[in-house]
């Protein structure tokens, strides 16, 4: 019987293998997402460097919320991501998520960033 760490370890190998098809040299959009709090770093895969991320442990994100692991807090992270990276120059990713489900807090986060600017 399968666990569900590998099981979510089969999916994200199969969306990354997706993704670097799909890709042709755009940064990625990398999310990980814990029961806490929630993570957004945008990577470029060439170089092997992060240029811009956020995250629910921001101090304006932690100090209004008492509870980081909710859909406000995600929406939050994916404005953020999206400000830091337009100020960067970054318009265009490719999002990947992980081996998480689109949805809640993931699908709150990529809603929001595109909302902030960023095109995927």
């Amino acid at each position: 019987m399968n666990s569900s760490m590998s099981l979510y370890n089969r999916r994200k190998i199969r969306n990354r293998k997706a993704l670097k098809v799909k890709s042709f040299g755009k940064l990625r959009l990398s999310i990980f997402r814990s029961s806490k709090h929630i993570y957004g770093q945008i990577i470029d895969d060439k170089e092997g460097i992060t240029v811009a991320s956020a995250s629910s442990l921001e101090n304006n994100i932690k100090k209004q919320f008492k509870n980081c692991g909710n859909k406000k807090v995600a929406s939050l992270v994916g404005k953020l991501i999206a400000e830091k990276a337009t100020t960067k120059g970054i318009k265009n990713v490719v999002f990947d998520r992980g081996g998480y489900v689109y949805h809640g807090r993931v699908k709150n986060l990529a809603e929001a960033a595109r909302e902030g600017g960023l095109i995927f």
